[in-house]
């Protein structure tokens, strides 16, 4: 992680659970550089002291106990407002929901902007469907650095899909040192912000529509005579090894599937009948509902 920028202080305005993912992540990060496991860190100090390598985290939100509870979990601090944030964190990241968001931007708008004359902006990190770099920059009357991420639930176990564009305003050594501090959430990709909206309806809703998959792989184990257990584990153990056939093999998924398919066998019988009910058409019209809807946001 040596990229990482050091002694530097993530704010993280919101402790939901993408947020408290992605401080988690970040946390395996600054643990790896320390040789630290995390234990011992002291739950909702003020300081956001107890990681060797300098990368403090601390936490506000309007509830005031969640982010204390959230602090604890991985042994950050906690501001007193959105503006302290603001005031102190060189990144700033926006976890709140994007009807929120109108409120906190004005919150810490004037703050921003004293720190970027002062030649000290802090890097606005944001995960808000709808809400473009633009849209973020004209709501605080400022070109401020901003970056904007989607990520998804699975961050939450370090296996996230992380899309990351950044504003001309953010220098090329914060954009790295931002992409390492969130790998520990998953991978981190780069790419034009035009695509975002592509991405939040395929990785941003896409758990979604594999957990329907995997619930309805395991109804079928249970009419089949599974019991549910065993149907549940059958079916999501699948799904995670044939993900991962994708992609460790590098091998397109017509050719995996062709592999298991013999011909006149089980396998073929059973993609005849999702033929039959236009199983991909189906995924990719939930995938395009969910990327016009999310234009719709912006």
């Amino acid at each position: 992680m040596n990229n990482v920028q050091q002694n530097c202080i993530i704010a993280c305005i919101g402790s939901g659970n993408m947020g408290l993912a992605l401080m988690k992540g970040t946390q395996k990060q600054r643990c790896a550089v320390s040789g630290n496991d995390g234990a011992g860190k002291t739950s909702g100090d003020v300081s956001g002291s107890g990681d060797a390598c300098g990368v403090r985290i601390f936490f506000t939100d309007a509830d005031a106990e969640k982010a204390r509870i959230a602090a604890a979990a991985v042994g950050a601090g906690v501001y007193n407002s959105n503006t302290e944030a603001a005031e102190n964190g060189d990144f700033v990241f926006l976890a709140v929901k994007p009807q929120v968001l109108p409120q906190v931007l004005s919150e810490i708008a004037d703050t921003v902007k004293k720190r970027i004359n002062a030649g000290s902006p802090p890097v606005i990190v944001s995960m808000a469907a709808g809400w473009p770099v633009k849209k973020i920059q004209a709501a605080t009357s400022v070109k401020l650095p901003v970056v904007r991420i989607m990520p998804n639930t699975p961050a939450l176990i370090g296996k996230g899909m992380i899309a990351l564009a950044a504003s001309p305003e953010v220098p090329p050594e914060k954009t790295a040192s931002l992409q390492n501090i969130l790998g520990g959430a998953g991978i981190v990709d780069r790419l034009d912000e035009h695509c975002m909206d592509a991405v939040t309806g395929l990785s941003g809703s896409g758990p979604a529509f594999v957990y329907l998959f995997i619930e309805a792989l395991a109804d079928g184990g249970v009419r089949a005579g599974l019991p549910r257990d065993k149907a549940l584990l059958y079916a999501a153990q699948t799904v995670l090894g044939s993900a991962a056939m994708v992609q460790e093999t590098g091998k397109h998924p017509g050719e995996l599937k062709d592999m298991v398919a013999s011909p006149g066998g089980t396998t073929i019988a059973g993609i005849a009948a999702l033929e039959d009910g236009a199983f991909r058409g189906t995924v990719m019209k939930a995938v395009d509902a969910a990327w016009r809807r999310s234009m719709e946001l912006s």
